[in-house]
């Protein structure tokens, strides 16, 4: 017998439960998987349990990120892949089982004066962060709709889909591009259960930026414009790729998670 009313009512009270940051029995798909932050990703998500595809043209660098995967006791496939060959990524989707899960991460930059911007550089940098992510995203989507699956597309842009650089014009171009897909997409799944979110880092150190992260002047300007003081590193987007990627992030939609160290709070 409770020896107060209050007391009585606190035994009774029903706390909320914390939806899971699991992924046990998920399927994810990673583009670019074999290193920087497609390599993270695949790390991550298979460390909350699920069953993860690495896709990559760098078939040595996706067979040895699958192995050590399963070396710890997880799920992992490598999956060679050119993302711009349309008609093969729909062959390696329609081969697999739907995927729950997708990292649209594979990208690529060419940074340079606008003046001095080649149709070559234009085309590469277009047909892979835009083109291709949208093809992916396509034939993820459609396996998803067949089975009547929910699921969760992650499309990486970056802090320049959000603002302006100079120097970079393709780069950002294309990544306003997938913010604003990213927009439109959710719209268009969230009736059959598809989540459509981006990830949208600050210079994260890997094997794409560490060249340009050799220059001292260059190096100094991108430091000035993180608030925190400091380089990104994979690690720091791990936790918000699974979040994005789990019920944690059930009513996430349409959103871009901005991991960018204050870089366009200003």
């Amino acid at each position: 017998m409770c020896i107060s009313r209050e007391l009585c009512m606190m035994s009774e009270m029903t706390l909320p439960t914390t939806p899971s940051f699991r992924l046990d029995g998920k399927r994810a798909l990673i583009t670019g998987g074999g290193r920087g932050i497609g390599l993270a990703a695949a790390a991550a998500l298979a460390e909350a349990g699920a069953h993860v595809t690495l896709a990559a043209r760098s078939k040595d660098e996706i067979e040895a990120a699958a192995a050590a995967i399963h070396a710890r006791g997880q799920k992992a496939e490598a999956a060679v892949l050119d993302v711009t060959d349309i008609p093969a990524v729909r062959n390696l989707v329609a081969a697999h089982d739907s995927f729950d899960i997708l990292f649209n991460n594979a990208g690529t930059n060419r940074p340079g004066p606008f003046v001095d911007v080649t149709i070559e550089n234009y085309d590469l940098v277009f047909n892979l962060n835009v083109r291709a992510m949208f093809f992916v995203a396509q034939a993820v989507a459609r396996r998803l709709i067949a089975a009547k699956r929910p699921g969760s597309i992650i499309n990486v842009s970056s802090q320049l889909g959000h603002v302006g650089w100079a120097r970079r014009t393709i780069y950002v171009a294309s990544k306003h591009a997938v913010e604003g897909f990213t927009k439109t997409l959710a719209l268009e799944l969230a009736p059959n259960g598809i989540r459509v979110n981006s990830l949208a880092p600050t210079f994260i150190e890997t094997p794409m930026t560490r060249p340009m992260l050799t220059d001292e002047a260059f190096k100094k300007a991108v430091l000035d414009k993180i608030k925190l003081g400091r380089l990104g590193q994979v690690e720091d987007l791990m936790g918000a790729i699974v979040f994005l990627a789990s019920d944690a992030s059930s009513l996430v939609t349409g959103t871009s998670l901005v991991v960018d160290g204050g870089w366009t709070a200003e």
